[in-house]
């Protein structure tokens, strides 16, 4: 009987040092990337969270002369006077008219305040790090340009620090009096 309880006791203080074991399958937070995910035609997009000031419907755009194609206008939000890109335009994607069920994605970095133009929000998720693939040798152009990289399902993860940093997205230009 004494050995039984040797027995018992000796599993019951494994299985406890089994269980106050840290698990290995979870990541760790730092691995993680929280990603707004949104629609921009029939592809889906993704931006890290910590950019994400606030997202809003589309509503009284007013559209800005002698500005790239991609500059879609400016909006009042709060008080602020923001640009608002359209990634359709800067990525050259079929394009399919502005509607009220649009949203705008506020963006922050690199000391620029500006809008992202989107079809639809999905969500918020997160996605481990080392899951993204890096970008297709078959995409070319400026979206390889600004990818983070591609996840699960196709979806592409843009890398807004090097969009923000990219000159060709800031208008020097002046107009003559």
């Amino acid at each position: 009987m004494a050995n039984a309880d040797a027995d018992n006791e000796r599993i019951l203080r494994e299985r406890a040092q089994a269980l106050a074991r840290p698990r290995s399958s979870a990541p760790a937070p730092s691995t993680m990337l929280d990603l707004l995910e949104f629609r921009v035609g029939v592809e889906r997009y993704a931006l890290e969270i910590r950019h994400v000031q606030d997202v809003q419907p589309l509503r009284d755009l007013t559209p800005l002369p002698c500005t790239p194609p991609f500059v879609l206008g400016i909006v009042n939000v709060r008080g602020r006077i923001l640009p608002v890109l359209d990634l359709k335009k800067f990525f050259d994607l079929p394009e399919q008219g502005l509607t009220d069920l649009h949203r705008i994605i506020l963006v922050q970095g690199n000391d620029l305040d500006f809008g992202l133009l989107a079809d639809v929000i999905v969500g918020v998720r997160s996605v481990p790090t080392g899951g993204l693939q890096p970008a297709l040798p078959t995409l070319t152009g400026i979206r390889a340009d600004y990818l983070k990289g591609i996840g699960e399902g196709g979806l592409v993860v843009l890398d807004l620090d090097r969009i923000l940093s990219d000159p060709k997205i800031i208008i020097h230009d002046e107009v003559d009096s």
